[in-house]
């Protein structure tokens, strides 16, 4: 009996051992489901608050956008093309220095969209530069970049002839001479365009490798503006060798000035626009040292120079010159052989007219010094400009090459337009 008591005491115990287990396993359920929720609640509470920090960021960084241009690293830059330019904002500061810190000035636009250096930047040349803009809620903006222009090695211009803003004569071409050699000719040429108010066609032809000329059918139209563009930045002129000018050059045709030397009569024509204005007794080439015929176009004005025999080929036994004149007045160069067109003293008055006795050139009667207007070659002289005609014909020499100064008048129309590369 008291066994049996036991036994259902022990039972008694065992079902609330049970009886615990089962409430814990409840209670633990319980507390799992609990837990979970408030887990979730946590990570919202996270999220929430690292939106806000976002969102409290991102009102602090400013909309601003700032480019520059070239980008930072690069070598062979454009010397030309660097800006700076900002989107939703207004630049405030820019600054570039070479690396040496010389500063490099520079023109803001006036909407404060982009900023851009006064002139061309120098080849071989390292530059910094340093932006700020700000954005509509004024947060500030930063942007640096660094980089290295085109050196001359990997780089090549053209010289070039007339100058901007000058006023020439009639026969004035556009004369480019690069300082390398030039491959892809039509590269080049395509980056050169050469057009005239008055509309006549305009052609350039390739005398070699690093001359290139531009002039129309005819006589350029007297009073007529004459326009080149020089698009020649990054464009390859030969296997890593690019162009660096980028600019617009403008230059005046003035009266149509044309005047016809008579090596057989010796005596030379001007014309101004079609009417006869003087004819001028002179002296051509010697029968030994004849003048070259054909059209040549007056390229430089000296009221004074000098000529030596030597420099053109004309020595004497002793290697010296024939000829050494220290004040030849009123000098006008015809051709690159040394051809001119100038004020003579030294010949006498009987000459002009009634005898060739020069080594090539024209001599007009003149006095020494260049001081007296009223002589022919002085008269010649300021009636003349850069660009004027010279013809010569009924000379005993050939006709002038048209390469041998500006003188590619001496090629016909077809033959000029077969030497383009476009």
């Amino acid at each position: 009996m008291e066994k049996r008591v036991m036994t259902d005491s022990k039972r008694r115990r065992g079902l609330m051992v049970a009886s615990a287990v089962l409430g814990g396993a409840l209670v633990l359920s319980a507390c799992s489901d609990g837990g979970d929720k408030g887990g979730d609640a946590a990570d919202s509470s996270k999220k929430s608050s690292q939106a806000q920090v976002d969102e409290a960021a991102a009102k602090k960084v400013s909309e601003a956008r700032i480019a520059i241009e070239p980008k930072t690293g690069t070598n062979n830059a454009s010397i030309n093309n660097a800006k700076v330019t900002v989107t939703a904002g207004t630049l405030t500061e820019v600054t570039l220095t070479t690396s040496d810190g010389q500063p490099v000035e520079g023109k803001l636009a006036a909407d404060g969209k982009s900023w851009t250096p006064a002139k061309a930047l120098e080849r071989s040349t390292s530059y910094k530069v340093s932006a700020t803009a700000k954005d509509a809620k004024g947060l500030v903006a930063h942007e640096n970049s660094s980089f290295t222009t085109v050196s001359p090695g990997n780089s090549f211009i053209g010289n070039f002839t007339p100058e901007d803003g000058s006023t020439v004569g009639v026969g004035m071409p556009v004369s480019i001479n690069f300082n390398k050699p030039i491959t892809d000719k039509k590269a080049v040429q395509s980056g050169i365009t050469v057009s005239s108010s008055s509309g006549q066609e305009v052609v350039g032809h390739w005398f070699n490798s690093q001359r290139l000329d531009f002039r129309p059918d005819q006589y350029w139209q007297e009073g007529s503006t004459v326009t080149m563009k020089l698009a020649l930045d990054g464009v390859e002129g030969s296997s890593g060798v690019f162009g660096v000018q980028q600019k617009t050059v403008t230059f005046k045709i003035g009266r149509n000035q044309v005047s016809t030397v008579d090596a057989r009569s010796k005596t030379m024509t001007v014309t101004q626009d079609g009417k006869t204005v003087r004819t001028i007794p002179i002296s051509a080439g010697a029968p030994s040292t004849p003048t070259y015929n054909g059209q040549m176009v007056i390229s430089e004005k000296f009221k004074e120079t000098r000529m030596n025999g030597a420099t053109v080929g004309f020595t004497d036994s002793d290697g010296k010159g024939e000829y050494d004149i220290k004040d030849v007045p009123h000098a006008m160069r015809l051709s690159t052989s040394g051809t001119f067109i100038h004020g003579n003293y030294w010949g006498g008055r009987g000459v002009f007219g009634n005898s060739n006795t020069s080594h090539g050139c024209v001599g007009l009667e003149d006095s020494q010094g260049a001081n007296n207007p009223n002589k022919p070659g002085a008269w010649f002289y300021d009636n003349s400009m850069i660009g004027d005609v010279v013809i010569v014909k009924n000379s005993k020499d050939k006709t002038i090459k048209p390469d041998n100064g500006l003188n590619g008048w001496n090629m016909n129309w077809a033959d000029w337009k077969a030497g383009s590369a476009v």
